[in-house]
């Protein structure tokens, strides 16, 4: 009886080695195939990066351009009109210093409100 105990045992134990050696193939196969999906994503990843990068890059040297040549123009207007150009840019000047004085007023004004006048 002894001799049949021992052979289920060992018997239990062939398969116990062989179910976790089919386990460790398996979690190989795993991550194998994780590291696949990973590399496949990052390479995806990197594909539209690159993409929007380029589009960046061509809208921004699009933009520069316009700047560029609107600023030619201004200054070219300028040359031509000195005396009206000081007088633009004195006249904005004016305006946002009165905007300035009237939103000033008007903070103040809603501070003084909510203090006592003791």
């Amino acid at each position: 009886m002894a001799d049949s105990d021992k052979i289920d045992v060992d018997g239990i134990r062939k398969d116990l080695e062989k179910q976790i050696a089919d386990l460790r193939s398996e979690v190989g196969k795993l991550s194998a195939s994780l590291a696949e999906r990973g590399e496949a994503l990052y390479e995806d990843a990197k594909d539209e990066a690159s993409e929007l990068y380029a589009s960046a890059a061509t809208q921004a040297r699009g933009a520069a351009r316009q700047v560029k040549t609107q600023a030619h123009a201004v200054s070219e207007a300028i040359r031509e009109n000195p005396g009206t150009a000081a007088t633009v840019l004195s006249s904005a000047g004016l305006l946002g210093f009165l905007i300035g004085l009237v939103v000033g007023q008007a903070l103040s004004d809603n501070n003084n409100h909510s203090r006592p006048w003791y």
